[in-house]
């Protein structure tokens, strides 16, 4: 038994062919590689290791890497190695969410050592993750899908359902949604979690080359194929491949992918035999492919066979409750991108929030939210958020100050009313009574 993967990036080739020895030797699973471009697919929230890289990279430098690594999860361990003139370099990477940092050069011991209290740190956070959601706390799953209305909720119920199968999946859902998330979340639900997960977008690939970027070639398959090369389906080995956008693919290409999905084979260009490939596919869609299907511009059979379960992803209209939770998490990731104090939406954005039409969904909200944590008015890229003109009547002055503070606190304690009234100074039975007076709804403030 190792004792933990790592995933070991480098573009110099001898120092990482030496390192990757040094690690095996002490006993650990080590993946090498100099393509960081390609370690993001093999992380996430079901990854059972640690992520060593290079800070100096020409393609995409480690802080970059480690950027796209704690997109998918805060929580996974990047250990950036550094030379003698990047200590600065790396005591910031170490402000902005780096486990540790490694100085050039280094003694296979030390390297050992610092791995080992990473991948400690990465097992404790798993376990605890497990140890949470079966007690009925809020899993990763609520962190990534946020939300307590209806729709959310048997959204989560189902795809703790559906994530351990080995099913293929479509999911629909308007653009911004969050499809992708969901795809995501399946696979990290897996047992194909520490496997790739690799993200095709359909609507992307050069009509020229989509045989060869999905399936791969053989040298010399075509004029300027000076090399075999692998498809995105076979960098996907025993992980899971997603088809975004699925539905503009083209027909003519809709036939082979089926033959993929069914036999779950891919012959390169080139090639004459196929070669088998252990793979889940998901697809998605922004809208339902029904009607495609009708119209000749999607095979039914491929529908047929990705459709063996469906989810549809709801938009932020058939959720509005869930609006201001949202909101606050978007707000305050926001904050931290920008390395600045995190700010309190005023009562009345927020309820404008609620009843704006957002036909971006969660990624439209997302640019909301990171506008307002900079200052700037949704209606004006250029000014400042607007402050709300005061009722020209007292008790209505006072009626919106009592409102405004208490959905602030609402918003500070996430709905929590106990929390509420003692920060307040007020009884239970006085803020139960201003609410009611208000028109404050609680449910729009909780998480949980």
């Amino acid at each position: 038994m190792t004792r933990g993967r790592i995933l070991l990036v480098d573009d110099d080739a001898d120092l990482r062919l030496s390192t990757a020895q040094a690690l095996d030797l002490a006993g650990f699973d080590v993946i090498d590689t100099d393509q960081p471009e390609d370690v993001p697919a093999l992380t996430g929230f079901g990854f059972p290791g640690i992520v060593v890289t290079d800070i100096r990279m020409p393609r995409l430098d480690g802080l970059s890497l480690m950027t796209q690594i704690h997109a998918l999860d805060r929580e996974v361990p990047v250990i950036l190695i550094t030379g003698h003139g990047d200590v600065q370099l790396a005591v910031r990477a170490m402000r902005e969410g780096a486990h540790d940092f490694i100085e050039k050069p280094f003694s296979a011991s030390q390297l050992a050592e610092t791995c080992a209290r990473a991948l400690d740190y990465r097992r404790l956070v798993l376990e605890n993750r497990v140890l949470r959601a079966a007690a009925g706390q809020a899993d990763d799953l609520e962190q990534r899908l946020v939300g307590r209305s209806t729709a959310m909720i048997d959204l989560r119920r189902r795809l703790r359902t559906i994530g351990p199968a080995e099913t293929d999946v479509l999911i629909t859902g308007d653009t911004g949604t969050g499809k992708e998330v969901v795809a995501r979340a399946l696979h990290d639900l897996s047992a194909r979690a520490a496997k790739p997960f690799i993200a095709i977008d359909c609507a992307a690939l050069p009509e020229q080359q989509i045989e060869s970027e999905l399936f791969g070639h053989e040298q010399g398959a075509f004029p300027g194929a000076m090399r075999a090369r692998y498809g995105r389906f076979e960098h996907a080995r025993g992980g899971t491949v997603l088809l975004d956008d699925i539905a503009s693919m083209p027909l003519a290409m809709q036939g082979k992918l089926l033959r993929v999905i069914q036999e779950r084979t891919v012959t390169p260009l080139g090639a004459n035999e196929g070669r088998p490939v252990d793979i889940r596919v998901i697809a998605t869609a922004r809208a339902p492919l029904e009607p495609e299907v009708e119209a000749g511009r999607f095979r039914a059979d491929l529908f047929y066979r990705l459709a063996v379960v469906s989810l549809s992803v709801p938009p932020l209209s058939a959720r509005r409750e869930d609006i201001p939770l949202l909101f606050a998490r978007l707000l305050a990731e926001a904050a931290g991108r920008h390395r600045i104090d995190p700010v309190t939406p005023p009562p009345a954005l927020v309820e404008a929030l609620i009843t704006r039409d957002w036909p971006g969904n969660v990624r439209e909200l997302r640019n909301a939210a990171e506008r307002v944590a900079l200052g700037l008015d949704l209606a004006d890229p250029t000014g400042s958020l607007a402050a709300d003109p005061p009722p020209q009547r007292l008790t209505e002055r006072v009626a919106e100050f009592e409102r405004a503070e208490i959905q602030r606190a609402l918003l500070a304690h996430g709905g929590v009313l106990k929390a509420v009234y003692e920060s307040l100074g007020l009884s239970r039975k006085t803020l139960y009574e201003k609410m009611q007076k208000l028109g404050i709804d609680k449910s729009r403030y909780t998480d949980g």
